[in-house]
């Protein structure tokens, strides 16, 4: 994808690829002592801290390629499909109603820049993961937007090569990338803080061609979606 269009998950590419599943198990990473969680997409329940034994592995790698004093704080990573399909859909009729000339087309693609279409979306799988740097103490970098800012509200500054950032933010990106890509994982590259490893996207981008993750299940859990501050 290096120096081409971006691909998005709404490209049908990324559907054709043969869906697989290797069998490993989800992790509780609040109980993997080396990563700092952050509990703003907490509910009811935890799912949002599960993430597969694999990606677990190279999270730890990872972080043990960034520099001194910093830490990867985990936000997000397994999401239920239903709460997959609120996500998509909310967004979807937010751009509907600031653009109702767009195409059904259209609006299924810009909508895809923040939201996986259920389909093929990744943190169904338990292989993707939402998350940032922060200092030994907890304390988040800049990194140029919030998570889960989306494309139409910040101008496209979440796109992990956005130049409407500063320079600091966009250091804190590459150091992340450098450490993340190292081990093995994969951006979205409209989400700055997006990476995967097993999923339908990773299997596309890495030349793969077979997911070696699919849609997991964690039951009796539920999960929620919080806005930028």
């Amino acid at each position: 994808m290096t120096g081409g269009p971006m691909v998005l998950l709404s490209d049908p590419r990324i559907a054709a690829i043969d869906l697989s599943d290797n069998g490993e198990s989800l992790v509780d990473v609040r109980e993997v002592t080396e990563l700092h969680v952050d509990n703003r997409h907490a509910g009811a329940t935890d799912a949002f801290a599960h993430l597969r034994e694999g990606v677990v592995r190279r999270l730890l790698d990872a972080q043990a390629a960034l520099p001194g004093g910093l830490r990867l704080l985990v936000v997000e990573g397994y999401r239920r499909l239903e709460t997959q399909r609120s996500v998509f859909d909310g967004y979807r009729d937010e751009l509907r109603s600031l653009h109702p000339d767009w195409s059904a087309d259209r609006l299924f693609v810009e909508t895809s820049k923040f939201a996986s279409p259920v389909e093929v979306a990744p943190h169904s799988t338990g292989g993707a993961i939402d998350l940032t740097l922060c200092t030994d103490e907890g304390i988040e970098l800049d990194m140029g937007t919030c998570i889960d800012a989306t494309p139409e509200a910040s101008a496209n500054a979440c796109f992990t090569a956005a130049t409407n950032v500063s320079e600091r933010a966009r250091h804190n990106r590459r150091t992340l990338a450098r450490a993340l890509s190292g081990a093995g994982l994969v951006n979205y590259p409209t989400e700055w803080w997006h990476w995967s490893f097993g999923d339908r996207y990773w299997a596309y981008v890495t030349g793969t061609g077979r997911s070696h993750y699919g849609p997991a299940l964690l039951t009796g859990t539920t999960t929620s979606k919080e806005e930028c501050a």
